[in-house]
């Protein structure tokens, strides 16, 4: 099988993205946003979902860095998986997080959509606005090509709602994006096709 990475890099006038994924890791990472809380919920994703996941990032502003860096890792994830030839392409998990539990399941379709229930009490996280989050997911959907549902079912604390979600998106794409040796060589469609 071939090896399923990409590198992206983005220059604009706000931010300075170079992004590195590996599908077949072993959730290594390292993570540098220059947003504390975006880097920890980042390495949740890359660690439980079993990517090599490599950010350097620099930007004006946290809403400019945050949304480039969702738009270069869901490049970064429809390169990846190239023609999607075997994989499951579906996935869903449900994490708890002390007092709260997200949920998150994702179709890589070749349609961006995303729907999101996410009642955060506050607006800051350490410095990092809590709906950046939806803007974060939104974005990350729309250039991965794939639908993504994510839902807070509950919790007290905003830190851990954000990271049980972002836990259960990295187990979400680890289901979906591993090769069903059952499939082999196979497009997970009726259509036959799904749009790159």
């Amino acid at each position: 099988m071939a090896k399923r990475v990409s590198s992206i890099k983005r220059q604009t006038k706000e931010t300075n993205i170079v992004l590195k994924l590996g599908l077949d890791g072993t959730g290594s990472y390292q993570i540098d946003t220059g947003i504390k809380m975006l880097d920890h919920l980042l390495s949740q994703t890359a660690k439980h979902g079993r990517f090599d996941l490599t950010i350097k990032a620099s930007g004006d502003d946290e809403h400019h860095v945050a949304e480039d860096i969702a738009i270069c890792l869901g490049k970064a994830l429809n390169e990846a998986l190239g023609e999607k030839l075997g994989i499951v392409r579906m996935g869903d998990a449900t994490v708890p997080m002390d007092d709260a539990l997200a949920m998150v399941a994702i179709d890589l379709s070749g349609r961006g959509y995303c729907v999101l229930d996410l009642p955060f009490k506050r607006n800051d996280m350490r410095g990092f606005p809590t709906d950046l989050i939806r803007h974060f997911l939104e974005a990350f959907a729309a250039e991965a090509k794939m639908n993504l549902h994510g839902r807070v079912l509950y919790g007290t604390n905003d830190h851990h709602k954000a990271e049980a979600l972002f836990k259960a998106l990295g187990r979400a794409l680890d289901t979906a994006t591993r090769v069903d040796a059952r499939a082999s060589g196979k497009l997970p469609s009726t259509k036959q096709r799904i749009e790159r």
